[in-house]
């Protein structure tokens, strides 16, 4: 495998190698449609889903799961051997240097970053900063690579991403051109749009950073009341799923934005509690391996809480928004 993780291992290629291994064409085509583009995707997917794609019976999934497990390496591996598979980790500057640090380096790939705190504290300067970032060098602490941005909220700017351009030193056109937006109406729009994605992943590797901003707006619009808080949770589940596939199929960075709701109970019991929490519930709290809070400080100061990490402890860090996007207070 290569240092960036650029190169495709064995499961990661494309479903188009099933052919040589005597599936049709033709089903390959279906997997595809339905956002199974690797092979390492054919085996994540139950057979229950495989056999909902139309066209594709029992006989047909049977023999799709025997060729794939003859294809993928052994599913328990050596620590020696996960350590290799993380070597590829890129680590995002978030353009702020005591983020960075806070977060062991910035926004990792290879799995999803949750990003949640109240109006005007930043969340989506977050974005276009990243949209820039990402596109630095390693050296500089990017990733050398393009953005998907799904912006549910309308709150994309094209301008805001040329202000972070020039910050950088980088081309505002290449850096615009190096982000694929997508304006998302509808929850399953939302979903949908995954589909696609994989289907350009597998085309063009040099993706490595995924942004939806925001996460939740609109799953609330589409469910609405307890009546539906089951169904929206289940759906939700299937989209995180698919994006935690994305993210270590493809060796990419997820970044969420997500919004907040008051809570008053936590005044009640904590002095000094936060009294706000972020929405969406255990299923997006447990589906996210990093969780960052961000509040209002002093003046214009914002803080980030490192909530929930599985290589760093918690912790804070101070950063300020300014027309480059964050940045370190001076």
């Amino acid at each position: 495998m290569s240092d960036n993780g650029d190169d495709p291992i064995v499961g990661f290629e494309s479903v188009d190698e099933l052919q040589s291994h005597g599936i049709n064409a033709q089903d390959i085509t279906k997997l595809k449609a339905a956002g199974i583009v690797t092979v390492l995707g054919v085996a994540q997917t139950t057979r229950r889903h495989l056999m909902k794609i139309k066209g594709l019976s029992e006989a047909k999934v049977e023999k799709l799961k025997d060729v794939v497990a003859k294809l993928l390496p052994p599913p328990f591996q050596s620590g020696t051997e996960v350590a290799e598979r993380r070597q590829s980790v890129v680590y995002i500057t978030t353009g702020s240097k005591s983020v960075d640090a806070m977060l062991g380096g910035g926004i990792p790939t290879q799995s999803i970053t949750e990003v949640f705190g109240e109006y005007r504290t930043g969340k989506t300067q977050l974005c276009h900063t990243l949209c820039v970032s990402t596109q630095l060098p390693e050296d500089q602490f990017g990733a050398s690579g393009k953005v998907a941005y799904i912006d549910t909220e309308g709150t994309f700017r094209p301008d805001r991403v040329k202000s972070v351009a020039d910050r950088f030193g980088v081309d505002a056109t290449m850096a615009l051109d190096n982000v694929l937006c997508a304006r998302a109406w509808s929850s399953e729009q939302q979903c949908d749009l995954l589909v696609e994605l994989a289907v350009r992943f597998v085309e063009d590797r040099t993706y490595k950073l995924i942004i939806v901003d925001s996460i939740m707006n609109l799953f609330r619009q589409d469910y609405s009341g307890r009546g539906e808080l089951s169904e929206r949770q289940q759906k939700l589940n299937q989209f995180l799923a698919r994006l935690q596939k994305l993210a270590e199929e493809f060796n990419v960075a997820v970044v969420l934005t997500n919004q907040v709701q008051s809570d008053p109970g936590a005044n009640a019991m904590f002095a000094g509690a936060s009294s706000s929490k972020a929405v969406g519930g255990h299923i997006l709290s447990h589906a996210s391996a990093v969780r960052m809070q961000l509040r209002k400080g002093r003046g214009d100061e914002r803080i980030a809480k490192l909530q929930d990490s599985p290589d760093m402890p918690e912790g804070e860090a101070t950063y300020v928004l300014k027309s480059g996007g964050w940045e370190d207070p001076s």
